[in-house]
């Protein structure tokens, strides 16, 4: 219980957090925080931002694989306003 409302702590302070980014905060499996997160999208507190699937930053730009997964661009926001 307190990952998870640690996790709605963190997005709350920081405005919005990557998968990847809490994955590695936690220090827990990106699918784990996703199901974390979809506690808290469920109480409309979180929601996740739609981004590019890709980093554009290489020739490559389709799979690649440096970016180990896509975890690094699934983002997601505080949207609880500011209270």
């Amino acid at each position: 219980m307190a990952v998870l409302l640690d996790i709605r702590n963190y997005v709350k302070t920081h405005g919005h957090a990557s998968l990847l980014d809490l994955s590695h905060r936690f220090h827990l499996q990106p699918e784990a925080i996703r199901g974390m997160l979809d506690h808290w999208q469920r109480k409309g507190v979180i929601r996740r931002v739609e981004v590019a699937d890709n980093c554009g930053g290489c020739a490559i730009k389709v799979g690649c694989g440096s970016c180990s997964s896509n975890a690094a661009f699934e983002t997601y926001e505080w949207a609880a306003g500011r209270a």
